[in-house]
């Protein structure tokens, strides 16, 4: 019967020596061993025909492995924390059956979907996850640069080698390092010295001279850039075959296969989709502010990466920001009943016995441990924290890249600009003189329409870069310059960046000072003032406008009274919503100065401690 091996799989050694043996069965040799003691050949045929059906079992089954249809990753979506991954592949016509392979061990079965173009008809598909290792063409896409680097590494091994075996046959021929002329001295490598070389004739000495000392030279001059090269390939090697080894993971690099059964009579597409988690996208923004105009063109940026497995090479990529992992339904409201509490059980005064101290330990620990809470409802399972989500109550925002992009898989962070925005900012000169003697330029500027996720957000300044900061228009609060308390217009919502320190502002606090005395009728009570007072200072060429925050103490307790007097009276003493913050605000001309003061009385009965948190 003939045996089939798989192309490129070397025979086995024990179907080489039955095919010897079988062959050794026919001809005048085999006619001159026909005697009794040829039973043993007879036992080794037997054995040599089940070896070789043995041997022929993996290409059996090699046969029945379905071929990989040929696939390409065409459009991403990307959420926070999670993709949408759509594979597509051409069917030829008379296909009844495709396979899409090597796909990421992260993939998500239950959200498989399988769509083809009209005129296919698509049955069942069946999901196989296997090694890499044994995987038809599954190899991580590192290996090729891990090999060439490989291969570059041991080209630069070997002429290291050379260039050593060079040294050691110059110690050698010079008669060794250790003054002999290779006798029974052991060379350098562990190996037995050479036989010790002919002597050189007078004659040639200063040639041989010369030629040893230009070799050896030459030999220990390239030696040092050898070796500093094979350490920057290791060092080039080393991350790559980390990153290998990082995805591939724990099972040693799983992989998946999607087995569909189809049937088409034309040529045709087919496209695979599936979600892995891991790879998402971070919103960033860059601001940049021109202070003679007042004007703040936000960029927004969004930073993807991913570690899925497999590159997205030349895809269109699609970002939104609705996470598919989100809840789907909010939980419903609980039964909100009101009843008459039943009336204690009576309970008997045990009798004294062995086990009364026993029972009153009992009720003792009973009335000083705390009732237990009634048990809480059942709550949904938490939200997946990510950096970036949906803004509340607002519908996902879609952005589609309108070039083809690639994204390793190795987490390479990919920026992409997604847009501008033109604000016209209001700037104002901020200092918070009791914490910091200095100012800062704050542009404000109004949410914009749309999804604008919270991200991190780079400032420039007139075409310099001073830092960054953190946008999130979700966090806006009313405006300094609003509508006094009580009136009834709403007020404007804006969200302030910081620019950087303003330097041409002078910020001093004068030293705050304090007294206390006794008050009431009787001297029962406890008064204690403080005087704050701060000098602003404009040294721009032109007016500014000037914001000066500071806190002022809030009472929580009726036993506690507060009193406090401000010259000149501020804007607002709940700045930005928050009770007890103080926001003065003024036109501060080019070289005036500005002072502000404040004056906190705090009253109280003698036997009341204070329990006082000061900023």
């Amino acid at each position: 019967m003939p045996f089939a091996f798989l192309p490129g799989t070397a025979r086995p050694a024990a179907f080489t020596r039955c095919s010897g043996a079988r062959a050794e069965t026919s001809g005048p040799a085999a006619l001159e061993r026909r005697t009794p003691g040829a039973r043993p050949l007879a036992a080794a045929l037997a054995a040599c025909s089940a070896i070789a059906m043995i041997a022929a079992v993996p290409a059996s089954h090699a046969q029945e492995r379905p071929a990989a249809t040929a696939s390409r990753i065409t459009q991403v979506t990307v959420a926070p924390g999670i993709a949408t991954i759509e594979r597509s592949a051409r069917l030829p016509a008379g296909a009844r059956s495709a396979t899409f392979a090597c796909l990421p061990a992260g993939l998500d079965p239950d959200s498989l979907q399988i769509s083809a173009d009209a005129g296919v008809r698509v049955g069942e598909f069946k999901v196989t996850t296997e090694d890499r290792d044994i995987a038809a063409g599954c190899a991580s896409p590192l290996d090729d640069r891990i090999r060439a680097l490989e291969d570059r590494i041991a080209d630069v091994q070997a002429e290291i080698t050379a260039l050593r075996r060079v040294d050691r046959y110059l110690d050698h021929v010079a008669g060794g390092s250790d003054g002999t002329a290779g006798g029974g001295a052991t060379a350098r490598d562990g190996r037995p010295p050479a036989a010790a070389p002919l002597p050189t004739p007078a004659a040639q000495i200063p040639a041989t001279a010369e030629a040893l000392r230009k070799t050896s030279a030459e030999t220990l001059v390239r030696l040092p850039p050898l070796q500093r090269r094979e350490e920057a390939l290791e060092r080039e090697l080393k991350p790559l075959r980390a990153e290998r080894d990082r995805a591939a993971g724990g099972a040693r690099g799983k992989v998946v296969s999607v087995a569909v059964n189809l049937a088409t009579d034309r040529e045709a597409g087919l496209r695979l989709s599936y979600q892995v988690r891991g790879p998402g996208w971070q919103p960033a923004y860059r601001a940049r502010l021109d202070t003679a105009t007042g004007a703040v063109v936000l960029e927004r940026l969004a930073v993807v990466a991913q570690r899925s497995g497999e590159d997205w090479n030349d895809v269109r990529l699609v970002l939104t920001t609705q996470t598919p992992a989100r809840a789907t339904q909010g939980p419903r409201p609980g039964t909100w009943t009101v009843d008459v509490a039943a009336p204690p059980e009576p309970q008997n005064r045990p009798e004294r016995g062995p086990s009364s101290v026993t029972m009153m330990g009992v009720m003792a620990r009973s009335a000083a441990a705390p009732a237990a809470p009634a048990p809480a409802a059942p709550a949904e399972a938490p939200l997946p924290d990510f950096d970036v989500t949906a803004l509340a109550g607002s519908y996902a925002t879609r952005f589609e890249v309108p070039q083809r992009l690639t994204v390793p898989a190795s987490g390479q962070r990919t920026t992409l600009l997604l847009g501008t925005h033109a604000a016209t900012a209001r700037l104002v000169t901020r200092t918070v003189p009791a914490r910091q003697p200095a100012a800062y330029l704050v542009a404000e500027i109004a949410p914009p329409a749309g999804s604008w996720p919270a991200g991190s957000v780079g400032l420039y300044r007139d075409g310099a870069f001073v830092g960054e900061g953190r946008l999130d228009f979700a966090a806006a609060a009313p405006t300094a310059t609003a509508a006094p308390a009580g009136a009834g217009a709403e007020a404007a919502r804006t969200v302030p960046l910081s620019f950087g320190p303003d330097d041409l502002v002078r910020v001093q606090a004068e030293a705050p000072q304090q007294t206390t005395g006794s008050a009431g009728f009787t001297g029962s009570r406890v008064e204690r003032r403080t005087a704050l007072a701060y000098r602003i200072e404009n040294r721009h060429t032109q007016p500014v406008t000037l914001q000066v925050i500071d806190a002022a103490p809030v009472s929580r307790n009726a036993k506690i009274e507060v009193e406090s007097r401000y010259a000149p009276a501020p804007l607002t003493t709940a700045w930005e919503g928050r009770p007890g913050t103080i926001a003065w605000q003024q036109t501060l001309a080019p070289g005036a100065e500005a002072r502000f003061t404040a004056e906190h009385t705090v009253r109280h009965d003698k036997d009341v401690m204070l329990d006082e948190n000061t900023p």
